[in-house]
């Protein structure tokens, strides 16, 4: 056998053994290994071949110009939530992602402007069935500008995956779009500020089930006092859309033994998935 040949071989069976010890930790005990399952989504062409959705503003005001930072008023309690839950189903939104970056712009309105790199956005698939929301940018996402590309987007990756659904297939942003000092939690006034952005992405996306990971994220999309460990594995409502609270991948590279429940909420995300078709226009 060709040394090279060799080679390739042993670099497989390692990877494979890597992924056996991580589905192992989740829980998982057998896959299925002869009907692989699929997100459902639609292809970037016959994306584009889509009719134009029904004109429909989304029930989210813009912000100042990018350059004008304006000082935001900060709510108390469980004021700074109620927009988010008081209004009905979430219209289809007209706008583009492309329309809400440009909005967003090279971002001052907020002091977490003063040490990031750059605007880290939402990125993945526009017309997917399935969204993540974590709660900011960490070094690597501030230098590549993606969000989850660092450790813990190591690990979500392979949580995706064995969900038996590709990353690409998905689509994945944050509470807030720069990366706090010392990877410190966003305050009130830095996530009200951001949060507006992200609900006129998910308008657009229209997605069947949001994953909110942590509790930022939990107690930014929905009105929820409890932590994380009191919410996660129920399915909760925002607007019309599914969401499934769960922990934050680097939570659990902190405790690993949180992984399997973890898995418990993922796999009725997946379960959902499979047993209900996809919406008209996904």
């Amino acid at each position: 056998m060709p040394r090279e040949t060799n080679d390739e071989l042993v670099d497989v069976l390692r990877n494979l053994r890597e992924h056996a010890k991580f589905l192992g930790e989740l829980g998982i005990e057998s896959v299925d290994l002869d009907s692989p399952r699929t997100a459902n989504v639609t292809s970037p062409v016959s994306a584009a071949r889509a009719p134009a959705p029904t004109p429909n503003r989304v029930d989210a005001r813009p912000l100042e110009s990018p350059r004008a930072p304006t000082p935001v008023p900060v709510k108390s309690g469980a004021a700074l939530f109620e927009a988010a839950n008081s209004t009905p189903a979430l219209a289809k939104s007209t706008e583009t992602l492309e329309q809400i970056w440009s909005d967003i712009g090279d971002c001052t309105r907020c002091s977490l402007c003063e040490g990031r790199t750059q605007v880290v956005n939402t990125h993945g698939n526009r017309r997917a069935r399935l969204m993540f929301v974590g709660e900011a940018p960490g070094a690597d996402e501030d230098a590549q500008g993606k969000p989850f590309v660092g450790r813990a987007g190591q690990l979500l990756t392979k949580m995706i995956e064995a969900m038996g659904i590709k990353r690409e297939e998905v689509i994945i942003g944050n509470v807030n779009r720069c990366r706090p000092p010392g990877n410190r939690q966003p305050t009130l006034e830095e996530a009200a500020i951001c949060r507006p952005f992200l609900f006129r992405e998910i308008a657009v996306i229209q997605p069947e089930i949001i994953v909110v990971m942590g509790n930022t994220a939990l107690r930014n999309l929905l009105e929820v006092r409890e932590g994380i460990t009191r919410v996660r594995g129920k399915f909760q409502d925002f607007r019309g859309i599914k969401v499934m609270p769960t922990f934050h991948p680097a939570y659990l590279l902190r405790d690993p033994s949180k992984k399997r429940e973890t898995w418990e909420d993922l796999k009725m995300v997946r379960d959902y998935l499979d047993n209900n078709p996809p919406k008209s226009g996904s």
